[in-house]
């Protein structure tokens, strides 16, 4: 654990504001938000690729848009269908 992340769990700080993993927000099935992320990848009106620092996010759906963005959080509406993690952290079985 790093050091920043120990004294976040000590003063009992949300893990998303101590460190970089994302926090993904879904409201019904017509929002989600989702806070530290890197970089957009693909952007269609049936399909969004975020990229964070643990990994990839997929949305699909339908009449998808990007409404809020800024350097840390991006806010994806329309009709939701389904939400897909590519993880990038390596794991051993």
């Amino acid at each position: 654990m790093r050091k920043r992340e120990k004294i976040g769990e000590i003063l009992e700080f949300p893990r998303e504001v101590v460190s970089n993993v994302p926090k993904i927000t879904v409201t019904a099935f017509d929002e989600v938000m989702i806070e530290n992320f890197k970089s957009i990848l693909e952007y269609e009106d049936f399909f969004v690729r975020i990229k964070t620092h643990i990994g990839n996010i997929n949305i699909n759906g339908f009449n998808l848009k990007l409404n809020q963005i800024n350097k840390e959080d991006i806010c994806v509406s329309g009709i939701i269908e389904n939400l897909d993690f590519e993880s990038n952290r390596n794991l051993e079985v």
